[in-house]
C-alpha cells in the first residue's frame, strides 16, 4: 500500500511542491481511513476543513438551488473549503463509495498555509474560481431551463385554445354538412320554379353577407321567441334550435312569414334547415380561419422571439422585439394586466443579439406582472435620446423596498420562491445589457416602479 506522502504527491496540486512544504502540510492534516458509505463532510455542517482525496472513489451529493446533484470524485482531487472562500457551511455531503483514504486539513491553518505554501495557495484559488464559474454556469442553465419551461407551458396553453376551437368547429361541420345535403336533396325532389329557387338563394345570401355585430343577448332572446312562435304557428314544433341560430344572425320574422306564404310547410322547412345550416357553416369557417390565424401569429412570434433562421448579430427593431415579447407573454397579460404603449414612430434600430434582448424584456415584463399580482397597468415606452434607444418598462405595483433595491442586480438574488418567475435573474439582465454596451437603471416608489434600459443605436455602438 502506497504511503501517504506518495499518494499526496500524485495529486496534481501537490506534485511539484518542495519536500518541506509537503511535510508541513502532512503534519497539519488528519488522515481519514474510510469504508464504503462513510461520510467525511456533511451537508449544512460548518465548513471547517479542506480535503485531499488520496485513494478510492468518492461522491458529493446534495441539492443546488433546489435541484438534486451528484458529483463523482476521485483520488488526487481537492474538495471542501478552500482558502479565501466565503462558504460558511458545506453545501454538499461527501462520502466514500469504496474503501478510501483522504486528508483533512483544518481551515484554522489556512493563514499558515498561505504563508508557507504560496504555490499551492495560488492553485487552490484557481480551483475556487473554477468552482464558482461552474456553479454559476449550472445555476444559469437551470434558471434558463426553468424559464423556458414556464414560457413553453404558457405558449402551449395559448396554442391549445385556438387548436381546440378549430377541432370543435371541424367536428360540428360534419353534422352541418350532412344537414345541408339532406335539405338540398329534399328541395331537389320538389319541382321548384327558377323564381322560387332564387328567393331561397337570396334569403340565404342576405344572411351570409351580414357584416354587422350580432344582436345583444336581450334582443336575440326576444327575437328567438318571436321566430319560435311563428314556426310553431306553422306546425314546426321541433325547430327551436333553428330559431336560436337564426336569432343570432338577426333573422327577421317578416322574412320567415314570407317564406311560409310562398311555399308549403315541408318546402319552407327544408329551405330553413338549409339556410340555417349554411349560416352556421359560414360561422364555423370563420372560427377555424380565426383559430388558424392565431396559431400562425403565435408561431411567427416564437420565431421572431428566438430569431430563428436569422443572423445572431444584426440591426434589430426595438419596438418589434417588445411587441414580440408581449405576444409571447400574452397568457399572463390577459389575466388582468392593461398594457399602455408609448412608442416613437421612427424606427429604433440597435445592433444586437435579438434573442438576448428578448430575454431582457421577458424578465422585466414578467417581474412587473408578478409585482402587480397579475392585475394592474403595465407601461411600455420606447424612444430615442441620442445616441441611444431608451426602453422603459414600468408598473403600478407596490414598489421595491429600500432594503431590497440595492441588491436586485446581485447574482442569484431573488425575492421569489423556488419555481416562480421566468428563471432569468436581474444580474443576467444587467450582463446582457452591458454586453450590448448599454446600461440599466431603476427607480421605484409605491405605485410606480420603472426599469430604464439604454442601448446604443445602430452606428453609435463604438
Amino acid at each position: 500500500m502506497a504511503d501517504t506522502r506518495e499518494l499526496l504527491r500524485r495529486a496534481p496540486a501537490f506534485a511539484d511542491l518542495p519536500d518541506d512544504q509537503i511535510d508541513w502540510f502532512l503534519s497539519q492534516s488528519q488522515e481519514l481511513q474510510l469504508k464504503a458509505g462513510d461520510i467525511y463532510a456533511r451537508n449544512n455542517d460548518p465548513a471547517d476543513a479542506m480535503f485531499v482525496l488520496l485513494e478510492g472513489e468518492f461522491q458529493a451529493r446534495g441539492e443546488l438551488s433546489g435541484e438534486p446533484i451528484t458529483i463523482d470524485l476521485g483520488a488526487g482531487q481537492v474538495t471542501g473549503l478552500l482558502p479565501f472562500s466565503r462558504m460558511k457551511k458545506f453545501t454538499l455531503s461527501g462520502r466514500a463509495i469504496t474503501a478510501a483514504r483522504a486528508l483533512r486539513f483544518p481551515a484554522s491553518q489556512f493563514p499558515q498555509l498561505v504563508q508557507k505554501m504560496p504555490e499551492l495557495t495560488t492553485q487552490l484559488v484557481g480551483m475556487m474560481s473554477d468552482r464558482i464559474r461552474e456553479t454559476t454556469r449550472f445555476e444559469q442553465q437551470r434558471e434558463r431551463l426553468a424559464g423556458l419551461g414556464k414560457l413553453s407551458a404558457g405558449l402551449a396553453h395559448e396554442l391549445n385554445n385556438p387548436a381546440s376551437a378549430a377541432k370543435r368547429a371541424t367536428s360540428q361541420l360534419r353534422e352541418l354538412l350532412k344537414r345541408v345535403r339532406d335539405a338540398s336533396l329534399e328541395l331537389g325532389r320538389r319541382n321548384l320554379t327558377a323564381e322560387q329557387k332564387s328567393q331561397i338563394e337570396k334569403l340565404e345570401a342576405s344572411l351570409l353577407q351580414q357584416d354587422g355585430p350580432p344582436p345583444d343577448a336581450l334582443t336575440a332572446s326576444a327575437l328567438e321567441d318571436q321566430i319560435d312562435c311563428l314556426l310553431r304557428s306553422h306546425g314546426q314544433d321541433d325547430l327551436w334550435q333553428l330559431a336560436a341560430d337564426l336569432a343570432k344572425r338577426n333573422f327577421k320574422p317578416d322574412a320567415l312569414e314570407q317564406l311560409f306564404a310562398t311555399f308549403d310547410g315541408a318546402t319552407a322547412r327544408a329551405a330553413l334547415v338549409r339556410i340555417s345550416s349554411s349560416v352556421e357553416i359560414a360561422g364555423l369557417l370563420n372560427e377555424i380561419e380565426s383559430s388558424a390565424t392565431r396559431i400562425s401569429d403565435l408561431v411567427r412570434a416564437i420565431k421572431e422571439y428566438t430569431f430563428m433562421d436569422q443572423a445572431p448579430l444584426q440591426n434589430v427593431d426595438i419596438v418589434k422585439t417588445l411587441e414580440t415579447t408581449l405576444t409571447i407573454l400574452n397568457h399572463k397579460l390577459k389575466r388582468g394586466v392593461s398594457v399602455r404603449r408609448d412608442y416613437q414612430q421612427a424606427p429604433l434600430l440597435v445592433n444586437s443579439y435579438g434573442s438576448e434582448l428578448n430575454q431582457v424584456w421577458t424578465n422585466l415584463i414578467d417581474n412587473a406582472i408578478d409585482a402587480m399580482n397579475g392585475k394592474g397597468d403595465l407601461r411600455v415606452r420606447a424612444y430615442r435620446e441620442d445616441p441611444c434607444a431608451v426602453v422603459e418598462i414600468a408598473d403600478n405595483g407596490p414598489g421595491i423596498s429600500p432594503e431590497v433595491l440595492p441588491h436586485i442586480f446581485e447574482p442569484f438574488f431573488t425575492t421569489k420562491g423556488v419555481g416562480e418567475g421566468t428563471g432569468l435573474g436581474l444580474d443576467t439582465v444587467q450582463r446582457i445589457v452591458k454586453k450590448h454596451r448599454g446600461n440599466i437603471q431603476v427607480r421605484s416608489k409605491p405605485g410606480d416602479t420603472c426599469f430604464q434600459v439604454w442601448l446604443p443605436l445602430a452606428g453609435n455602438a463604438n
